[in-house]
């Protein structure tokens, strides 16, 4: 099981559990290509990013406003929200709700620091 087994099987199992089990195991495997395949389109995605779009999602995703980054960043929040569109655009996100989600996926959630947002 530990190897990977999807069940365990007797030698006296009927037909039918056996074709059920094998049906199981190939939607198992299935289902997990299909996850890995979309995280891996969401780290293409999130490699195409510039520094500071990397930073907005962060900070974003954490709950940070954008008046919040532009002070942290010594920016204005009109330049804070002009890359938010530009982050939107290139990670295919309908939503902040999206973004949340695909940040949390990628394991960006944590907020930074006011300094190291200032530092980027």
């Amino acid at each position: 099981m530990k190897a990977g087994a999807v069940d365990f099987l007797t030698k006296t199992v009927g037909a039918q559990e056996f074709l059920d089990t094998i049906v199981h195991a190939v939607e198992r495997d299935r289902v997990r290509h299909q996850l890995e395949a979309q995280f891996i389109l969401l780290q293409n995605r999130y490699r195409l990013l510039d520094p500071r779009e990397r930073l907005l999602l962060s900070g974003g995703a954490s709950g940070l406003l954008n008046k919040q980054i532009a002070s942290a960043i010594g920016s204005s929040e009109t330049t804070v929200e002009f890359h938010r569109g530009q982050l939107m655009r290139k990670m295919k996100a309908d939503s902040l709700a999206d973004l949340v989600w695909m940040a949390a996926k990628l394991g960006v959630f944590i907020a930074p620091q006011a300094t190291d947002l200032h530092d980027q």
